[in-house]
C-alpha cells in the first residue's frame, strides 16, 4: 500500500466512523436497499458471484453527499438478503486514476477475480474535457480472495483509442465467450453520436479493437455503462444514452437506460430500444450471472444532473442515493421482464390478506418499516384502478396508461411518470423508508423512485377493481462490517 493510499484509507475510515455514530438520527436510512455508509453512491460496479459470495461494488464519494472524488465501495452477501460492508476496494491513488476510479465490471474465474475500470485524469488548463484535456485509460486489477487487490495495470491506454472518438470513453464490461474474452466500452464520437467500442483478448492483458456498435442515426450523444449479454438464446446490448429528447411516454428523465436486442449481423436499431425503468430514479444498470445461472440486474437508484428538478432529503443526513434490489431477468414476447430476486421474500414477516369483493381495501402501514405489497388477478372496474399511500404517493391505471405521482413534500420535486400498458394483471410494490419500486405484470414495466413521506404511518388504499392481494411487513436487512 502506497503512502497516498494509506492517507486516503485513513481519511475514509475516520469519516465512516463519524457517520456511524450519527446514524441513529438519520430517519431516511433504508431497510432493504444498499446505500453508502456516508457520502455519495452512484453506479453499481463489478457485480459477480465469486467463491460463494455475491459481490457488489459501487461508485463511492465518501467525503461529499453531492458527489466528488470517486472510489469503489464494496458489499458482499451469501444470499442477497443480508450484507457485509467490506470497505473501500479501489482508491484514486495512481497516475492513471488520480481524479477518480470510474465505473467498470468484474470477471470471476476459478482462482482469480478480475476488475476492469476506467481511470479518470483531468489535465490542468483551459480545456473542454470532451475533445481534449481528459485521459480515460482502461485499467485492471486482480484478487485471489475477492477482497484484497493487487497493483493496477493499464491495459488500454487512452492514446490508443480510435481517433474518431472524443475523450469520453469509459465503463468497461468484460465477459468470456468460448476461449476468448470480449469487452465493450461506452463512447462519444466526435460528431456527438453515442456508440460502443468492442475489444477482444486472449489473455486479459492484450486487447485488440474490433469494431463499434451504434445506430444509423444519432441516438443520444453519449452511451454510458454498456452491457452485452445473452439471455434465452438472444443477445442484448444495454446502454445509458445521454441526449435523448424527452417525450410524454418515453425518455421522461434527464438521461435514460435501456437495451437493444442485437440483430444477427451484430447491429442495433434505435427503434428497438426499450427502457429498463420508467421511474424517476434509475440509471447505469449492470447485469451478471450467478452460480445458479440466473441473470441478475442491479441499477443505480438515482439520476445524474437532476438537482435542478428534484433532490434527495438524505443530503441533510450526510449521504445520498442507493441501489435497486437485485432483479432476475427473463425474456417474454421479445421483451425483458425484471422481477425482484426470489431470495427477497425471506424478508417478509407478518402478512395481511387483502382479498376484497367491495373493490376498496384500506390498511395502515408503517413508513419506517418496509413493506411488500402484491396485488394479483386484477379486474379493473370503472376503467380505473388506484393504489394510494396517504396522499404521499398515488399509482393509477386508466385507459391503458400507468402513472405514478407524488405529493410536493414526498416527491421533493418529483411529480409524475407514465407508461403505456395494454392491461394490468398484477402489481408488486416494494416500499422502503425513502425508496419505492413498482413492478407491473411480473416485471413487464417497472417504476423505481426515491420518495420522502412526512408521516410515520400511512393509510394504504387499493380501489377500483376486483383483486386478491397480500401485504407483508419486512424485516430489515442485516448490515455488518
Amino acid at each position: 500500500m502506497s503512502s497516498l493510499t494509506k492517507v486516503l484509507a485513513e481519511e475514509v475510515r475516520k469519516i465512516e466512523e463519524t457517520a456511524a455514530v450519527d446514524r441513529t438520527m438519520q430517519t431516511n436510512r433504508l431497510t432493504h436497499h444498499l446505500m453508502p455508509p456516508v457520502g455519495w453512491l452512484n453506479d453499481p460496479n463489478g457485480l459477480c458471484w465469486y467463491k460463494g459470495r455475491y459481490h457488489v461494488f459501487f461508485q463511492y464519494s465518501p467525503f461529499e453527499a453531492n458527489g466528488g472524488l470517486k472510489f469503489w465501495g464494496h458489499y458482499t452477501s451469501e444470499d442477497l438478503v443480508d450484507w457485509k460492508y467490506e470497505g473501500t476496494a479501489l482508491y484514486p491513488d495512481s497516475p492513471y486514476d488520480c481524479h477518480g476510479v470510474y465505473s467498470g465490471s468484474a470477471l470471476a474465474e476459478s482462482e482469480k477475480l478480475h476488475l476492469f475500470f476506467t481511470g479518470n485524469v483531468k489535465i490542468d488548463g483551459d480545456y473542454d474535457y470532451i475533445n481534449e484535456g481528459r485521459e480515460t485509460s482502461t485499467l485492471h486489477v486482480e484478487s485471489e480472495d475477492g477482497i484484497h487487490f493487487g497493483d493496477k495495470e493499464e491495459i488500454i491506454s487512452f492514446e490508443k483509442y480510435p481517433e474518431e472518438f472524443t475523450c469520453h470513453i469509459r465503463d468497461p464490461k468484460v465477459w468470456k465467450e468460448n476461449d476468448r474474452y470480449f469487452m465493450v466500452l461506452g463512447g462519444r464520437l466526435k460528431g456527438d453520436k453515442g456508440a460502443v467500442l468492442v475489444y477482444e483478448s486472449e489473455n486479459l492483458k492484450e486487447w485488440k479493437f474490433k469494431h463499434i456498435i451504434t445506430t444509423p442515426e444519432a441516438f443520444g450523444y453519449m452511451w454510458e455503462c454498456p452491457d452485452y449479454f445473452e439471455l434465452d438464446g438472444k443477445k442484448f446490448l444495454s446502454v445509458s444514452p445521454q441526449g435523448l429528447k424527452r417525450e410524454e411516454f418515453r425518455f421522461q428523465n434527464i438521461y435514460q437506460s435501456g437495451y437493444f436486442q442485437v440483430k444477427e449481423d451484430g447491429s442495433v436499431d434505435e427503434r428497438d430500444f426499450r427502457e429498463w425503468d420508467m421511474g424517476f430514479d434509475f440509471y447505469a444498470p449492470q447485469t451478471f450471472t450467478d452460480n445458479s445461472g440466473r441473470r441478475l440486474l442491479i441499477g443505480w437508484m438515482g439520476m445524474p444532473d437532476a438537482e435542478e428538478e428534484y433532490t434527495n432529503k438524505t443530503i441533510d443526513e450526510g449521504w445520498q442515493h442507493c441501489l435497486t434490489v437485485p432483479r432476475e431477468l427473463r425474456v417474454k414476447d421479445g421483451k425483458i421482464f425484471q422481477y425482484p430476486a426470489k431470495e427477497l421474500e425471506r424478508l417478509r414477516k407478518e402478512k395481511t390478506i387483502l382479498d376484497d369483493e367491495k373493490s376498496i381495501v384500506e390498511v395502515r402501514v408503517e413508513v419506517n418499516e418496509g413493506f411488500d405489497l402484491l396485488i394479483e388477478d386484477i379486474a379493473v372496474t370503472d376503467r380505473s384502478f388506484q393504489i394510494s399511500m396517504g396522499g404521499q404517493m398515488l399509482f393509477k391505471y386508466e385507459n391503458e396508461i400507468a402513472e405514478i405521482g407524488f405529493s410536493e413534500i414526498a416527491g421533493a420535486g418529483r411529480n409524475k411518470r407514465k407508461a403505456k400498458v395494454s392491461e394490468l394483471n398484477n402489481i408488486r410494490i416494494l416500499a422502503d423508508t425513502s425508496a419505492v419500486e413498482l413492478y407491473l405484470n411480473d416485471g413487464e414495466i417497472v417504476f423505481s423512485t426515491r420518495y420522502y413521506p412526512d408521516r410515520e404511518d400511512l393509510q394504504l388504499k387499493v380501489k377500483g377493481g376486483k383483486f386478491r392481494g397480500n401485504l407483508w411487513n419486512l424485516r430489515k436487512m442485516i448490515f455488518t462490517k
